[in-house]
């Protein structure tokens, strides 16, 4: 099964630094690395350059200009871009533990999209973890809270099912999926602009075609890097969407993947 990790940035090369560099201490590499750059500057395309040739890894850069948060369009835009099976999520502020591609490979399994937890570091330790570019944490680690979920034991995270209802606990930063799947509902909905809700409401769709959603706690761990609330002068917009899919039972948005023609 090919896979392919997908980052999406915005404008904040110091972050997605140490994203890319906890990409080369994976125990087990994605077959591509898909950057879903929704405006970033110069600076976040030299990164990428430089860690292209330091890496040696098929890298993708997908930019599209900065007409504000357009996170639908450009993860569109790149899953576009490859055609491998199977596609695992998280943000350019998460920094992967060393076995969170295996994890989310592991346990992938058909009819099934899934997501994991995330460790919050904490605004405090900002100023130490980039001064040392610190990528491993574990449960004593300095810096963080909601530490239990740094906690890895593999056999556990086999004991969670799948489950036809959304979970609160879902979140885009940290999610997988079989690109099949996402195709035939069209992808993300691409009238969400703005922070809020994309994420959940893709789950929606899937889980209404037939799809379970299943947790993976104790693996497929990603520490969140703190920063500012996003405005959120849409998220009432984006949540009153989500509701009329959700009440529809809505398997497909008419503005999705297959909108437009991405070159």
């Amino acid at each position: 099964m090919k896979t392919a990790l997908l980052i999406s940035t915005y404008n904040w090369p110091e972050a997605l630094n140490l994203v890319l560099k906890s990409v080369l201490n994976q125990s087990v590499f994605p077959d591509e690395i898909l950057i879903a750059d929704d405006g970033s500057s110069k600076k976040t395309r030299e990164l990428i350059e430089d860690f292209r040739n330091l890496s040696l890894l098929n890298v993708k850069h997908v930019w599209q200009e900065d007409k504000g948060f357009r996170k639908s369009k450009i993860l569109n835009k790149a899953i576009t871009a490859t055609k491998v099976d199977y596609i695992i999520e998280v943000d350019g502020d998460c920094i992967l533990h060393k076995d969170f591609i295996k994890d989310h490979k592991r346990l992938a399994l058909p009819g099934h999209f899934l997501f994991g937890s995330r460790v919050n570091i904490q605004q405090f330790y900002l100023i130490e973890l980039f001064k040392k570019s610190k990528i491993n944490f574990n449960f004593f680690s300095k810096g963080i809270k909601k530490r239990a979920r740094a906690i890895r034991i593999p056999f556990l995270a086999n004991l969670f099912k799948g489950n036809d209802q959304l979970s609160k606990k879902l979140r885009g930063c940290n999610l997988s999926f079989f690109r099949s799947d996402f195709i035939k509902v069209n992808g993300y909905n691409e009238d969400f602009e703005g922070w809020g809700k994309e994420d959940s409401e893709l789950a929606i769709r899937l889980l209404n075609s037939g799809c379970l959603g299943k947790r993976i706690k104790y693996s497929g761990i990603v520490f969140h890097i703190w920063h500012k609330e996003k405005p959120r002068n849409k998220l009432k917009e984006n949540e009153n969407l989500q509701k009329l899919i959700a009440t529809q039972k809505s398997t497909f948005c008419d503005n999705g993947i297959y909108k437009n023609k991405y070159n």
